[in-house]
């Protein structure tokens, strides 16, 4: 997966793909809304900032569906889900300051999850896969290759 603001068609021996619209996906299998790019109005500025109205709109279907997927989906504890919050909050205030401190608490939570969802993943393999889908709000395929990352074995063995 890349980034949207590379879709720029800059380039001078090998122009990346321009962009003619941008949407948000999921890993379920929704797709947002189709949100086109306005060229016209981006000027001598890089597509990363005059791309940035569209790709806000898109982060706003991005929210609405991820609050839709969270009524449906198992729940968090409040004190979990709340203390997520706070964390994600002081990673980005610590990104305006130093980006590598940010990328180092990231890669903490990155090896946290590791650690902690190994087990849980073994367990989760062992029910249904479609149950374990809803749950999360995912596809089986992605849950699949979910189990997988965190049990530590290959996704189709």
């Amino acid at each position: 997966m890349s980034h949207w603001s590379v879709y720029d068609g800059a380039g001078t021996y090998q122009p990346r793909p321009k962009a003619h619209l941008l949407r948000a996906e999921c890993s379920c299998g929704w797709t947002g809304t189709r949100h086109t790019v306005d060229w016209t109005t981006a000027g001598e500025a890089p597509f990363h900032e005059s791309g940035l109205p569209t790709a806000e709109r898109c982060e706003d279907d991005w929210d609405t569906h991820l609050r839709t997927v969270a009524t449906t989906t198992i729940p968090l504890p409040t004190e979990l889900e709340a203390l997520f919050q706070t964390v994600t909050a002081a990673i980005e205030n610590l990104a305006q300051d130093s980006p590598t401190a940010a990328i180092k608490a990231a890669r903490t939570l990155e090896l946290i999850a590791q650690r902690t969802a190994h087990w849980p993943a073994h367990d989760a393999r062992d029910q249904d896969p479609q149950t374990v889908a809803a749950d999360l709000g995912l596809s089986v395929d992605a849950i699949r290759g979910l189990l997988a990352r965190f049990g530590g074995w290959h996704p189709h063995g």
